[in-house]
């Protein structure tokens, strides 16, 4: 299905529960995969979740079973539909740009928690790790897929996975593109559970345990721990390296050599599609 069959005002789904806001990418025959119009609604949801005075957390989670797949590959030959790629980030700018795959760019004042269902994949992985916090249920599955097809991680994943599992593991994930599951995820404390858990996986849906943790959030004193999640921000600033890796990203992509991981990609669906 291309753009122009998808309603652009049903890509991007927000809910508010209380405090908190639901955003859910809403592309479920695509895996929930991001294209241009879905990178810019989403980017809109957390500008405007960012401005509620009666917000307090957010929620990113995605429709039909799973969190986010990536870049929508289909889009990238596609001017109407293809992801924003620009180079401009002001420095003093917040909350920030829009990035490719929409928010990735964005400094909050208030915390994400990431809900992750099925596959968090490629430019997803890149989503979640943007957030505050994964919480993954028995269905997660992680990774830098991207890897396989020759698309390079463009949205932070080069510096954020390693922030938050360490640079050895974050290098066995991004050279080799292999599946993390729920339960080797909270292992390397690329996700939790809640009740908070790096032992052992909650059965319950990730939603259905973001939004429990998210009501718990909300009842702290907000200035205090808003402020707190901020300054651990700050210390990590990432404008500069985020710019090298896009500029490393476009070098990989004009190229060429994705053209033919893509190509592959899309032949092997067609012929799982044709056994169906």
């Amino acid at each position: 299905m291309t753009q122009q069959h998808e309603d652009p005002a049903k890509l991007v789904l927000v809910e508010k529960r209380g405090a908190t806001t639901i955003v859910t990418i809403n592309r479920p025959h695509k895996r929930n995969c991001v294209n241009g119009p879905t990178a810019r609604a989403l980017y809109q949801a957390f500008l405007d979740f960012d401005k509620d005075d009666t917000a307090a957390v957010a929620i990113l989670t995605g429709a039909g079973g799973n969190f986010c797949a990536g870049a929508d590959l289909a889009a990238i030959l596609n001017q109407d539909e293809a992801n924003p790629m620009d180079n401009q980030w002001p420095p003093n700018e917040l909350p920030g740009p829009i990035g490719p795959m929409g928010p990735s760019r964005m400094v909050l004042s208030k915390p994400v928690i990431a809900a992750i269902s099925g596959y968090a994949v490629a430019g997803g992985i890149e989503l979640a790790l943007w957030c505050d916090i994964r919480i993954v249920d028995p269905s997660a599955k992680l990774g830098v897929f991207c890897r396989l097809r020759g698309v390079p991680l463009i949205d932070g994943g080069t510096i954020r996975l390693p922030q938050v599992v360490g640079r050895g593991v974050a290098m066995d994930l991004m050279l080799s593109g292999r599946a993390v599951e729920a339960e080797e995820a909270l292992k390397i404390q690329l996700a939790t559970c809640y009740p908070p858990s790096y032992d052992k996986v909650n059965p319950t849906p990730a939603l259905e345990q973001a939004l429990a943790f998210a009501d718990e959030l909300a009842k702290h004193p907000q200035t205090c721990m808003r402020n707190d999640r901020l300054s651990t921000h700050f210390a990590n600033p990432i404008r500069e390296a985020m710019l090298k890796e896009f500029e490393l990203g476009m070098e990989t992509l004009t190229s060429g050599e994705f053209q033919q991981g893509i190509q592959k990609f899309f032949d092997s669906n067609k012929e799982k599609r044709a056994k169906l």
